[in-house]
């Protein structure tokens, strides 16, 4: 087969330059551009581009910067008393292994200025963290390394609208899987079902500073992590995000051209809009990503700080369960009512593990697990059969998905690294032989939830 490909494969193939907006630039004579609705790559082009004389329109160059570099980030945020992780930036390794002594382990480390959390990962020691500047990624001192502390906790996120002055918030939305699972890879909640009054009012006041403090005019997509009723901010992206679709389409709010409006000079109040959070809308609505794994050979399915998934799709009722029930059926994540459910877990994970396997249990599914997994369940009142590890004769762990006696897979990873190599093993067959295979947790609790209610509601009726 010839590799060589047409003129219009390259273009799809080769990033874009800011060579390339120049020359549409040059054809079409803008007033000005507009790059909030591009992505990380329109808003990496903001400063070329206004280095050769374009207008950026909304928010300014020197404020996307400041919203994007860490250490000017910071400053900000420690100017209006908002908590964030502990973290630092490094350029050498010397420097990581220092930051990450400092704010201890685990922490998560990612490059600067990338997309979709790519090259992103959490580390758990020196060893780990000395692998990760040596082959994940390359540092310098225009490009370096962010080193934060991983905090345990639950994730939310907002897309604010700003005019310069007022800031329109109109909806916050609740990760389901906990921080360490990329926000694009994570089931979100409109509006938040576990959040204290107090806890809406911390985001929404760190939200209107943040975006007041950065000048922003148009759009920006604000992280944060609850944890003990606290409100900390992971990170500010000023742009449109990924859940720009899905809130418009929950709250009603066209919010692509409120921002747009806003960026030619229209303001919030002047569109009909009262700054805050707007009121909901009185149902669920329930954001579930789509992964393609089994089309992507050599992909680990494992969920974690680097996006993976290629789509997502979202269920709506009048309460979470049914919201729940009707996001998986679109992500096609169809879990059997019965059967076996097959637990690979780390050491770390096996207590809260545990309160799952009981309630599959109590559902009436069968349990197996590996060996050391199996052992502890056994040890806390649970019947389950111990698996054979890989390679371990004619009945291992592979041989029983490839055959169909396992009709889910609960899959976490740890830090031992032969381990991890198993555990990508068995996700691997778990796709390729269409087995539902869960490797957060805080999923494999959803898919309990839709289950349990299914079962009470049989039992009512």
């Amino acid at each position: 087969m010839s590799t060589d490909f047409s003129t219009a494969d390259k273009l799809y193939f080769e990033p874009l330059t800011v060579e390339d907006v120049l020359n549409v630039i040059d054809l079409e004579q803008p007033v000005g551009v507009i790059v909030q609705f591009g992505g990380q790559t329109a808003i990496n082009l903001a400063a070329p581009l206004a280095q050769a004389g374009v207008k950026i329109l909304g928010t300014s160059v020197q404020d996307l910067d400041r919203a994007e570099d860490r250490d000017e980030f910071d400053q900000i945020v420690r100017e209006l008393g908002i908590p964030q992780p502990a973290g630092a930036t490094a350029t050498t390794t010397a420097g990581a292994l220092t930051v990450a002594h400092k704010i201890g382990y685990p922490a998560l480390i990612r490059p600067s200025y990338v997309l979709g959390g790519r090259a992103m990962e959490i580390v758990h020691n020196d060893a780990e963290l000395q692998r990760y500047m040596r082959t994940a990624v390359r540092v310098s001192h225009e490009h370096p390394v962010l080193v934060d502390h991983y905090q345990a906790g639950q994730e939310c996120e907002i897309d604010v609208i700003a005019d310069g002055q007022d800031v329109l918030i109109p909806g916050i939305m609740e990760h389901i899987e906990r921080a360490g699972v990329h926000s694009g890879d994570s089931m979100a909640v409109y509006p938040p079902q576990n959040f204290s009054q107090a806890v809406i009012d911390q985001i929404c006041q760190r939200g209107t500073e943040l975006a007041q403090r950065l000048h922003t005019v148009g759009m920006m997509n604000i992280q944060f992590i609850v944890h003990d009723e606290q409100v900390d901010v992971i990170e500010v992206n000023p742009r449109a995000s990924r859940t720009v679709p899905f809130l418009s389409k929950v709250t009603g709010i066209p919010m692509a051209q409120v921002a747009t409006l806003a960026i030619l000079g229209q303001s919030i109040r002047a569109q009909g809009f009262q700054p805050g959070l707007q009121p909901t809308t009185g149902l669920v609505h329930v954001k579930a990503p789509v992964f393609s794994f089994n089309k992507l050979a050599g992909v680990d399915s494992l969920l974690g700080p680097e996006m993976k998934s290629t789509g997502e799709v979202m269920g709506s009722d009048t309460t979470l369960d049914k919201a729940l029930y009707k996001a998986f059926a679109a992500a096609k994540v169809n879990v059997p009512d019965h059967g076996t459910v097959l637990f690979t877990i780390a050491d770390a994970e096996k207590p809260e593990a545990l309160g799952l396997a009981q309630r599959f249990h109590a559902l009436g599914y069968y349990l197996q697990a590996t060996p050391g997994t199996a052992q502890f369940l056994t040890d806390h009142g649970l019947p389950v059969s111990a698996v054979a590890k890989i390679g371990a004769g004619d009945d291992d762990i592979l041989t029983r998905i490839i055959r169909g006696d396992i009709q889910v897979v609960i899959n976490t990873v740890g830090t031992n690294h032969d381990a991890a190599a198993d555990a990508f093993r068995i996700r691997e067959a778990a796709v390729l032989h269409g087995t539902p295979l869960l490797t957060a947790l805080d999923t494999a609790d959803a898919i309990l939830r839709v289950k349990e209610a299914q079962t009470f509601t049989t039992r009512a009726l």
